[in-house]
């Protein structure tokens, strides 16, 4: 019980932290967020529009006044220069999209890196070893929105065989949703197959050593059997570990991605609200992507009892 009270507070101090340091750099930007809002209204307009937003107020007490509303489900409002409308409707539209596009890349990038991680420990430091890793440093330096524009420009456009742009809902079109995915989900995931599969591949060479599978291998356990039922659960720890983490590096990427594609989720609503200088949108948006990281990190502790018995003592 304790330590779901102390994961309760970290989710807390983490909401916090996050949307304060993130009020600080929206009040930081030059220029004023109402003459960017409503560039062709009246004086009267954008002191209202003020007064809605508390600018008028220190950042201290305006933070505070959004996280008492933010704190009873009131996320705000998205303005535009003809009409005001809740976050909560733009959040309710955008957020599936964003985890759709979030669990594609990262059953992508498992369903690779794990077979690949285990065949590799299997023949570590041969020649087809080196040609793998080799090839996964090449891809960890690529950023993800360069190859997500090279993908668009060469697959998308030159060959055709996928729409370069665009998003289509599942509901309406599960062919047409999945080929408009591709793409999005092969830029954002191709980096992380190489990570977790450097990963895997060091702490499956680490397990291969240990005594339980000598014994394993000594009781005439077949070698399949031996990698996937003995040693891949005790070595999916790390890997386990860093796909949690790396949540951050895809929310991250799929600000950009989304942005390539023209895919309708929750990091194309934030970027807009960068750039419209929506500051109670930004939080609202920035709070509940600090919420879910928080909480799939907390659910992924959970799984290393699962994983790993002797973790539970």
């Amino acid at each position: 019980m304790s330590v779901v009270v102390k994961k309760i507070g970290l989710l807390v101090v983490v909401v916090i932290a996050v949307t304060f340091f993130t009020a600080l750099l929206s009040a930081a930007l030059p220029g004023d967020p109402a003459e960017v809002v409503i560039p062709f209204g009246s004086e009267e307009q954008r002191d209202q529009f003020r007064q809605d937003n508390d600018l008028d107020d220190p950042v201290p007490i305006r933070y505070v006044k959004w996280l008492g509303r933010f704190a009873t489900g009131d996320l705000g409002k998205y303005y535009t220069p003809s009409s005001s409308d809740p976050v909560s409707e733009r959040v309710s539209s955008a957020l599936p999209v964003s985890i759709q596009l979030m669990v594609y890349a990262q059953l992508f990038a498992l369903v690779f890196a794990i077979p690949l991680g285990i065949w590799t420990a299997q023949r570590a430091r041969s020649k087809v070893d080196r040609a793998v890793s080799a090839t996964a440093f090449g891809l960890i330096a690529i950023p993800n929105f360069a190859l997500g524009l090279v993908l668009a420009y060469y697959v998308g456009v030159v060959l055709n065989w996928v729409p370069p742009t665009g998003y289509r809902a599942f509901g309406e079109d599960p062919v047409e949703h999945f080929r408009r995915m591709i793409l999005p989900t092969i830029s954002l995931g191709l980096g992380q197959v190489a990570i977790y599969m450097r990963l895997l591949r060091s702490d499956m060479i680490a397990t291969l050593q240990e005594d339980f599978i000598l014994m394993a291998r000594a009781k005439g356990i077949s070698p399949r059997r031996v990698l996937w039922r003995h040693a891949l659960r005790p070595s999916s720890l790390t890997l386990l570990t860093v796909a949690a983490l790396n949540i951050g590096a895809l929310i991250g990427g799929a600000v950009v991605i989304e942005q390539v594609f023209s895919i309708p989720g929750i990091g194309s609503e934030i970027a807009s609200a960068i750039l419209r200088r929506q500051y109670v949108a930004l939080q609202s948006l920035v709070a509940i992507v600090a919420v879910g990281y928080v909480l799939i990190n907390f659910f992924i502790d959970f799984l290393y009892t699962v994983l790993d018995p002797r973790i539970r003592k």
